[in-house]
């Protein structure tokens, strides 16, 4: 049966009707795929909580952890509490830390669980009574509350060092430091100021082509506490290129939301893995790609995957720091949440206009789970903003 929802488009009410055959879920373990590949996976907050939004987090546990499983039982990897979970934008350090002693109790009841977890500086408030050596101690400290519960690192961009470093040796001294007192290898997470505009001139030097010879520089000095690194910089070609110059034991996971299935694809020279946000909305495509992949059908792959590419670009379209609004709107089409309320109130961040768009890519990639509820649901959003 055909359904059809009217849709705002280019300022009117226009029907859209859905053509998309839902992706078929099904269960498949991390270790069968060919690339390791992690899901940034976002925080369901609890409507119910008598809190100030703006101010204090309401998380629903439950519903949080069991996001967690799902991405599991489809083989994919979680990157736990970072920003996808709204770090720094409504989720601060002790909220973390909780979210993630809990997921690492969850994993640890699995022998499927792929988990690694974000380490940062995001208690510290950057200011000019911030020093490097307070910079240090401040990774230091999440670091020892992570591996404290078994976790491994994802060693994130910080803030505060972006306020404080007056140039390249500034990051290779913390970084330095840091990586020496690591248990096991680390993820280095590079976020681009499109993500972060506070994380501008990261490595001391606003060109990427720069920073990333002091990127470069740190990880060959300390190859063997380097499991990977994600870069967000949304460019394929300054991807590649550091990809072909790390070193051969060091991995790239791609965190390029727009170009990332050519880039997990790889080509004769090699591949990226994979640490993306928009691998939690796409969950049964991102498994389901990779499965073929892992079967060496690389039309299937691409079947599956290039779909989701423009529904991606718009959820991470400029400003691109607010794609959590479109992660977790999807995941409430989906019935993974009974709200569509987010952490800090962020629902708010994107329009009426864009929602309505997310929904027309997201049934184009078949990425609606189930249709019938997802026009249901997108109704009563209309509903609100008084769209009938």
């Amino acid at each position: 049966m055909a359904r059809t929802i009217n849709l705002p488009l280019d300022g009117k009410i226009a029907p859209y009707q859905l053509t998309g055959v839902p992706i078929e879920l099904k269960k498949r373990d991390a270790k069968d795929f060919p690339r390791v590949v992690y899901a940034a996976a976002h925080v369901v907050a609890d409507p119910l909580q008598d809190n100030d939004p703006w101010l204090t987090p309401a998380i629903d546990w439950e519903r949080t952890l069991a996001f967690r499983h799902r991405l599991w039982d489809l083989g994919l990897g979680v990157a736990e509490a970072m920003d996808t979970a709204q770090r720094g934008m409504g989720l601060g350090w002790p909220e973390a830390r909780e979210l993630i002693r809990r997921a690492l109790r969850e994993a640890r009841a699995r022998k499927d669980a792929l988990i690694a977890c974000g380490a940062g500086t995001d208690h510290l408030t950057p200011g000019p009574d911030v020093t490097i050596d307070t910079i240090i101690r401040a990774y230091e400290e999440q670091i020892e509350a992570v591996e404290a519960e078994g976790g491994r690192i994802i060693l994130m961009a910080s803030r505060a060092l972006a306020a404080a470093a007056k140039g390249p040796d500034d990051y290779i001294r913390v970084y330095d430091r840091i990586l020496r007192q690591v248990k096991e290898p680390v993820i280095i997470h590079w976020l681009g100021e499109m993500f972060d505009p506070a994380l501008a001139g990261y490595w001391g030097d606003d060109d990427h082509i720069k920073a990333m010879s002091t990127s470069l520089q740190v990880i060959e000095a300390n190859a063997a506490k380097v499991d990977g690194i994600k870069i967000s910089l949304l460019s394929k070609e300054k991807e590649v290129a550091m990809r072909r110059q790390l070193p051969k034991a060091v991995r790239m996971y791609t965190g390029d939301d727009f170009n990332y299935a050519e880039l997990i694809a790889g080509d004769e020279e090699g591949h990226s893995d994979a640490l993306l946000g928009i691998f939690d909305a796409i969950a049964p495509a991102a498994s389901a790609a990779m499965d073929a992949l892992g079967r060496h059908s690389n039309n299937e792959f691409f079947d599956l995957l290039d779909p989701t590419v423009p529904l991606s670009r718009h959820i991470f379209k400029a400003p691109t720091r607010f794609y959590k609004t479109g992660v977790v709107f999807l995941a409430y089409l989906n019935g993974l949440q009974d709200h569509f309320v987010m952490v800090g109130g962020q629902q708010s961040t994107r329009s009426l206009t864009h929602l309505a768009e997310l929904f027309r890519l997201a049934d184009k990639a078949r990425v609606l789970a189930d249709p019938d509820l997802a026009v249901s649901r997108m109704k009563q959003v209309l509903a609100v903003h008084g769209v009938q």
